[in-house]
């Protein structure tokens, strides 16, 4: 069975787009989009990017069952979104709830944590990377 990355992989090769252009207009890197092609389970916006680099829509290519095996649960965890508006008085958040749908949640906090894990490996590659 092909997984999340393969598919993507597929997609971007049967588009004849390079990869260089591809990485470009993500804003990432060569190794980062190859380490996608090797996940098999992937963040929903870092898919649906490709697909308007690409001009490809992943609605029905990826298997929802796979997501349904990741390692974790959302059991007991109530899915918040906090936002803070300008006008708002100080130090008041305002919480909406992001969806009653666990799958969807949970997610929505992969994608959060995952692209906050490349912004700090961006970011560690600028403090300690090769000068």
């Amino acid at each position: 069975m092909t997984h999340q990355g393969e598919i993507l992989q597929e997609a971007i090769k049967n588009s004849g787009i390079s990869i260089s252009r591809i990485v470009q207009e993500l804003g990432i890197t060569r190794p980062t989009i190859y380490r996608k092609f090797k996940e098999t389970t992937l963040d929903y916006s870092f898919v649906k990017r490709v697909g308007e680099v690409i001009q490809h829509d992943f609605t029905n290519d990826f298997d929802t069952a796979v997501q349904s095996q990741l390692p974790f649960t959302s059991q007991g965890v109530t899915p918040v979104s906090v936002s803070v508006t300008r006008n708002a008085p100080a130090r008041e958040n305002v919480l909406q709830a992001v969806d009653q749908d666990p799958m969807k949640a949970l997610m929505a906090l992969q994608a959060k944590y995952i692209a906050l894990l490349e912004a700090y490996n961006e970011l560690l590659l600028k403090v300690y990377g090769p000068k």
